[in-house]
């Protein structure tokens, strides 16, 4: 990993793992940021994370299916790589990047897998599994995540109906 691999924006506290894969990956922390103890953020691309945004613990955060899925012999390289040799510099692991904007709050033991955006604000309940785009001051939960309702600051809990 080359230190531009993982920038981390000022007063951001990682009690977590960021990594990237041998072939590839960027880890871009704004201002303000938290990741919580056990969190995993694991790039092979790119995971994007904006301004003042609390990750929980326990959470993972993927750009990639981490291991070959469709091919059972490139399962087993990669695995027999990495603890020969480390993690192999040419592979296809789906990459797809993750983009996380400024204030969003994820709670913990969620999974947000590749190719999300997840919008200014929006909240993931605990537990979610996030498969698809979150828009902005959204609540979304679930397995997979879905809209729980509209956030609104200036009158908590209430939606708009």
């Amino acid at each position: 990993m080359k230190p531009e691999d993982v920038i981390l924006g000022a007063h951001t506290y990682v009690r977590g793992e960021l990594m990237t894969f041998g072939h590839g990956g960027r880890v871009v922390l704004g201002d303000y940021c938290y990741v919580g103890e056990g969190a995993r953020i694991w790039s092979a691309l790119s995971i994007v994370i904006g301004d003042r945004v609390l990750i929980s613990h326990n959470v993972n955060i993927f750009d990639c299916d981490t291991h070959p899925i469709d091919d059972p012999a490139a399962r087993h390289r990669q695995f027999a790589d990495i603890i020969t040799t480390g993690h192999p510099r040419q592979l296809q692991l789906n990459e797809k990047p993750v983009v996380i904007e400024d204030d969003v709050l994820i709670c913990c033991q969620c999974i947000i897998l590749p190719g999300v955006t997840i919008g200014q604000g929006a909240v993931v309940g605990a537990g979610a599994v996030v498969t698809k785009d979150v828009p902005p001051m959204t609540l979304v939960a679930g397995n997979p995540a879905r809209i729980i309702r509209p956030l609104n600051p200036l009158n908590p809990g209430a939606t708009d109906t």
